[in-house]
């Protein structure tokens, strides 16, 4: 096939995207072309060759409609420079013919017209008919579901994860700071976000800043979780695609000119996971990300950038500068108090720097909120919540924060002897909506969350095979990791693995992780122990490609005959969580605690049934067992999190590392004394400092508990495993049933379409259960967001797929050879996906059934009868039939249409109230909670009644399209 030839100018229509309607090449670079689609306000790039595009023609007799919306009937068509120009008029009788270029044509169009399918004998089966007709319905529930990007991520579902993310997830460019303690899961926080606005077409272009060491575990954690395909944009491809390769050893000017200079490379992609260090140590990358416009900036461990009112760190400068300019903000730290009140504003300003611009302000507000914490916590604790409110101190404070005529209502209710927990929630709900700190910052803690496990501390003290001169003449780094001391048999010869061998023979049926500091040690290691002494063994280390990483860890995940021992490398472990397991062996230990955190923290989560048990076999006496009191006795970092251990650290490592070295007794005894009274200082700083008000509005239990219903509701694995079985078949697809909830998914040898969007070529195993998805990660997730089925949805609905159709049917008192025209009607309005319209649309369109005689009967026979009554008729057969009936159909389509523009303006109407209902009361909320409380954005306010006034004028331009025609033969 002959390649297209793209001219600036003509007008093309999107193959797979058919609701951006009608598109204008703007530019053509080399071999590439780009494209804006002015009804939906979105640019497009394609490669010149094999671009999924159509050329977009009218031929004379059809209708054309210009961008002023006037119609007019096209009489001719001439090309002139690669352009078309419509001759339009009544059959060409004026005498001075209008001509109108392509590029006035209304982008508004209406494409792959079922009539000219049908009349073009291209009829698809009863059965593509009705999975067209399903699939539409499942698209429009899946879209106006309020679960909508919140439902595919394979995550538990924790309500005070959820509860964030349905906050923040749904407003248009959130900027909030997300400071869960460790293990409570923010990144999943920020994953749930970030998969929600990318889902909902609020965010495109996503740059994920985080340290380096962090790089692989989101890389790993957007893929699995959230089916988000993140690219690395590291050193070598930084400099990859901003080098010429020439092949020739020709400089850059003597270049052919056809040669390009290489473009910016955060162009390249979509998403982005930078390492932070890049953005200053890097030349030109800065630069680079600057130039590129984001809709959303996510910034991990950001109590890492250093700001004071005297000095600001480079990171700092170059995340404040990125942050500007993006739309959306997302911050996490786990420690916001780690760095005071001054580091605490120093991370607001990024969010908001209209608001938090002055350090002393900001002081002063936060002390204001001080009374409000205090009110909230005596309705929280008291007996007699109507005695409480009535009191007159009380009375006061909440007249003067709440609208009397509410206090009135609450009091009332009390009275009447209303649900007394049930009014003190709304009445928290109330101070915490209009006076709470929660627009813009979250932070949950473990003791409001619960259901964590407890932690046991087992260490196991062997002999050491080294002597005292052998230790005194060793650094203290191999001294923590005794195999670099002992050589290459260091397996036969190390205490530490004939302990393992024993305990782990008398624990058979124990699941069992063990990490370790480096891939090396992991590698000997399991290779011993699988090998020589026959412990059914896996390894897990960062030298493995994911594949054989997940079957390691699916291995290890079998409950029966699975791997009893995991052994990790310390970043192979990252990421990755085995709350299944009880046991954790420590072969080596770290002396940083947030590392010591990291490993408890693989089992130590929610979902964890039993206590977590933490083994660490050490030599008496040795650094390692000074080094585990120092982080037991001083800083009790096994039995619970220590979120200042890092600061202390950096604090005494140098007197650390001495103490552990010159093991005197009594100087470290007083060391692990001064360190413990430091760490109860900091501790009791950081139970004071608590802000009760802040973790309220982090989780309001009520609120969550219904977001967690309504995303379970919606999963619905039933009617999604139906939809995909029928998709499957039609397109070609094998499945294969493999257990209860999972499936065996393969492309066919004689498939329909090219590729089935989200179908690798390998195929994939997948499961519709979370649970069993959570256990095994080597299962593919499926849910109504999987790429999977997303892609059958689309693959059906925005194509051709079953807009066709002839079959025959019995119906008892109608005689053989009578004519029934069914036609299925959707309300389109093509618009920014951004704007969710079809939340709002009629969930089942427009039907028309009518008799050869123009008679509607589609109240007399259901779309479900129908189904069950029609028969396929042979290929042949059908399209034979095409001729004779084009006369008939022709007049009784007219007839259909007619009939449903008559439904148009209702249909219009009903969509807008239902779109107002929604969307005005929260704009009002907006303006009201803005006259109280400074959280609320000028901007938010304005983006609201911006997407009001677009949704409007959407809805308003919105058309009834003819999405499928069925011709039913009576036999």
């Amino acid at each position: 096939m002959a390649q297209a030839v793209f001219v600036p100018g003509q007008r093309w229509i999107s193959h797979g995207e058919s609701e951006l309607g009608l598109g204008l090449v703007t530019e053509t670079t080399g071999r590439q072309v780009e494209l804006f689609f002015p009804a939906a306000e979105a640019h497009r790039t394609y490669a010149t060759q094999d671009a999924p595009l159509s050329r977009y023609q009218l031929e004379p007799g059809a209708t054309l409609t210009c961008n002023a919306g006037i119609q007019h009937q096209v009489v001719s068509v001439e090309h002139y420079d690669g352009l078309l120009r419509y001759q339009v008029g009544s059959n060409g009788s004026d005498d001075n013919p209008e001509w109108i270029d392509e590029l006035e044509l209304d982008p508004f169009v209406e494409l792959n017209r079922p009539q000219d399918r049908f009349f073009a004998a291209q009829i698809d089966s009863p059965k593509a008919f009705e999975l067209r007709r399903q699939a539409r319905k499942l698209q429009h529930r899946l879209h106006s579901s309020e679960s909508y990007g919140l439902l595919g991520p394979r995550v538990q579902l924790l309500p005070h994860q959820f509860y964030i993310a349905s906050q923040v997830a749904r407003r248009h460019s959130p900027r909030v700071l997300l400071a869960d303690e460790v293990g409570l899961g923010k990144t999943i926080e920020a994953g749930l976000i970030i998969h929600q606005q990318i889902i909902s077409g609020r965010s495109e272009r996503v740059m994920v800043v985080v340290p380096d060491s962090l790089v692989h575990q989101w890389l790993v954690e957007m893929l699995r979780r959230f089916n988000l395909f993140f690219r690395i944009m590291n050193r070598e491809q930084y400099q990859a695609l901003t080098e010429v390769d020439t092949g020739s050893g020709l400089d850059v000017d003597d270049l052919p000119l056809e040669i390009e200079e290489p473009g910016n490379p955060f162009e390249s992609a979509q998403l982005f996971i930078c390492p932070q260090s890049l953005l200053t140590d890097l030349p030109g990358y800065f630069d680079a990300a600057l130039a590129c416009s984001w809709d959303l900036l996510v910034v991990d461990e950001a109590h890492h950038l250093q700001w004071s009112e005297q000095q600001v760190s480079p990171e700092y400068q170059c995340i404040e500068q990125l942050a500007a300019k993006s739309s959306g903000l997302l911050l996490l730290t786990a420690t916001p108090e780690q760095l005071g009140l001054e580091g605490h504003f120093a991370r607001l300003r990024l969010i908001d720097r209209s608001r938090y611009f002055d350090l002393n302000q900001f002081r002063e507000q936060e002390s204001q909120y001080q009374p409000l914490r205090e009110l909230i916590e005596q309705l929280l604790e008291c007996d007699d919540l109507l005695t409480q409110i009535r009191d007159e101190a009380c009375k006061d404070r909440l007249l003067g924060l709440l609208d009397p005529a509410k206090y009135q209502s609450l009091l009332q209710q009390l009275e009447q002897g209303t649900e007394v927990e049930a009014c003190r929630t709304e009445l928290v709900d109330l101070l915490l909506d209009q006076h709470g700190t929660g627009r813009v910052l979250f932070r949950n803690t473990r003791d409001q969350v619960q259901g964590f496990p407890g932690r046991a501390l087992q260490p196991h003290l062997l002999d050491s095979p080294f002597t005292e001169q052998q230790s005194a003449e060793t650094e203290l780094a191999q001294q923590l990791r005794p195999e670099l001391m002992l050589g290459e048999d260091w397996c036969q010869l190390d205490p530490r693995v004939e302990w393992l061998k024993g305990w782990l023979e008398q624990h058979k049926e124990e699941k069992v992780l063990l990490i370790c500091a480096e891939r090396e040690t992991a590698q000997q290691l399991e290779d011993y122990l699988r090998l020589r002494v026959g412990i059914r063994s896996a390894v897990f280390h960062e030298q493995l490609s994911l594949v054989n990483r997940d079957r390691a860890a699916a291995y290890f995940a079998e409950p029966e005959e699975g791997a009893q021992l995991l052994v990790c490398s310390e970043i192979g472990s990252e990421g990755r969580n085995f709350q299944f397991a009880s046991h954790l062996i420590m072969f080596d230990l770290p002396l940083n605690p947030d590392l010591v955190e990291q490993r408890i923290g693989r089992l130590d989560r929610i979902g964890q049934r039993s206590q977590v048990q933490i083994h660490l076999p050490l030599y008496r006496h040795s650094p390692a067992h000074h080094l585990m009191r120092w982080l037991h006795e001083g800083l009790d970092a096994f039995l619970s999190p220590c979120p200042f251990g890092q600061l202390l650290l950096e604090q005494q490592q140098a007197t650390l590392e001495d103490c552990l070295l010159e093991q005197n007794e009594q100087d470290f005894d007083d060391f692990i004394e001064q360190t413990r009274a430091q760490a109860d200082q900091l501790r009791q700083q950081q139970q004071q400092g608590r802000d009760r008000l802040l973790e309220l509005n982090s989780c309001r239990p009520q609120q969550a508990q219904q977001v967690i219903d309504q995303l379970q509701q919606d999963a619905d694995e039933q009617a999604l495993r139906k939809l995909l079985e029928r998709s499957f078949d039609y397109f070609g697809v094998e499945l294969q049933p493999d257990t209860t909830h999972s499936v065996l998914v393969r492309p066919g040898d004689h498939m329909r379409c090219g590729n089935f969007p989200g179908l690798p070529e390998q195929g994939l195993h997948g499961t519709f259960d979370r649970q069993q998805a959570l256990e095994r990660e080597d299962m593919a997730y499926l849910s109504w967001e999987h790429p999977v089925a997303r892609g059958a949805l689309e693959l059906v609905c925005e194509s051709d797929t079953g807009n066709t159709a002839i079959a025959t049917l019995k119906l008892p008192g109608i005689k053989a050879g009578s004519l029934l025209l069914e036609c299925l009607f959707v309300l389109d309005c093509q618009a920014p996906r951004s704007l969710q319209l079809a939340r709002y649309l009629p969930s089942g369109g427009y039907r028309v059934l009518l008799t050869a005689e123009g008679r509607e009967c589609a109240n007399l026979l259901s779309e479900e009868q129908l189904a069950k009554l029609a028969k396929k008729l042979p290929k042949q057969a059908a399209k034979n039939m095409v001729k004779p009936l084009r006369e008939p159909l022709t007049a009784l389509l007219k007839q259909a249409e007619s009939l449903a523009e008559a439904q148009l303006p209702g249909m219009i109407e009903q969509a807008q109230q239902q779109m107002l209902a929604l969307q005005q009361p929260r704009l009002e909320r907006l303006q009201m909670l803005a006259k109280v409380n400074p959280a609320i954005r000028d901007e938010e306010i304005a983006m609201q009644q911006q997407q009001i006034d677009q949704l409007q004028q959407a809805l308003e331009r919105s058309m009834l399209k003819l999405d499928g025609i069925q011709v039913l033969i009576t036999t």
